[in-house]
């Protein structure tokens, strides 16, 4: 009897699932439709679960393991950082991220110029990779949001960021790492950075202690509440920027501030 192999699915193809899964919960939650909700919430976790495998793949042989870390690019383990928290996230919440859920050497310096060099490369060979680490936009002005890094499979609307965006990426930020924790364990370090992101959510902890399924609870709470609004000022500036940034590099890296200024004075 001949013996068939099952591709694994890459985790580009996961992001995208999780992605619409994510929509799809967020539908049935609208809709008040519970039951659905928390199906497709399983069906979420599942699909998280197997990206972690896609990308973080089976341990390392405590030989090779310092070269295999030094072979990593910087811009494979922001990536994982990013798409761990999966909103727009300044350096420094992705290094503490990544030091704490990841294995690896990320060293802050190297953040320095990397949206730069993503941009460059993008510039000479569009779509050349399967990802790039990009800017997040603003809603206003659709220029590069200051210190916020993205990536570039995501969809517009969600590498957009408004008004209501910092308040409402933190607290997904936060229900994202609490579920990593719940279902892949809790780590001092991992604590350490979910208390900052927790420590300014009401009801999220009593000041001594940290639950990340009391956070979760306490985050999603008030994600309701400013969601909707959010999700429509992110949605309508990802149309205006489809609209008016003909250049593809300008729809993931934004434009120029005296670009936008000039557009801005003009309207």
């Amino acid at each position: 009897m001949p013996f068939t192999f099952t591709s694994m699915p890459t985790a580009e193809a996961l992001e995208q699932r999780i992605a619409e899964l994510r929509a799809q919960v967020r539908r049935a939650a609208g809709s008040g439709d519970r039951t659905a909700a928390r199906r497709l919430r399983a069906e979420l976790r599942a699909a998280e679960t197997e990206w972690d495998a896609a990308v973080l793949g089976a341990p390392q042989q405590p030989a090779p393991a310092r070269q295999s870390a030094a072979a990593v690019p910087v811009r494979e383990h922001v990536h994982r950082a990013l798409t761990l928290l999966s909103v727009p996230a300044a350096p420094k919440l992705v290094l503490a991220v990544h030091d704490a859920f990841f294995s690896g050497e990320l060293v802050a310096a190297r953040l320095t110029s990397l949206r730069r060099d993503e941009e460059r490369s993008f510039r000479a060979a569009p779509y050349a990779r399967p990802y790039y680490v990009c800017a997040a936009m603003t809603t206003d002005l659709l220029a590069p949001a200051r210190g916020l890094l993205a990536v570039s499979t995501w969809s517009p609307a969600r590498r957009m960021v408004g008004p209501l965006s910092p308040r409402v990426d933190l607290l997904t930020g936060a229900i994202r790492l609490a579920r990593h924790m719940t279902d892949h364990g809790c780590t001092s370090a991992r604590q350490r950075v979910l208390w900052q992101l927790a420590v300014s959510i009401p009801g999220a902890t009593d000041g001594k202690t940290i639950d990340p399924d009391v956070v979760l609870a306490a985050a999603e709470r008030e994600l309701d509440v400013h969601r909707e609004d959010d999700t429509q000022q992110r949605a309508d500036a990802a149309e205006r920027a489809v609209r008016q940034l003909a250049d593809p590099a300008a729809q993931l890296f934004g434009v120029r501030l005296a670009v936008a200024d000039r557009r801005r004075n003009e309207a």
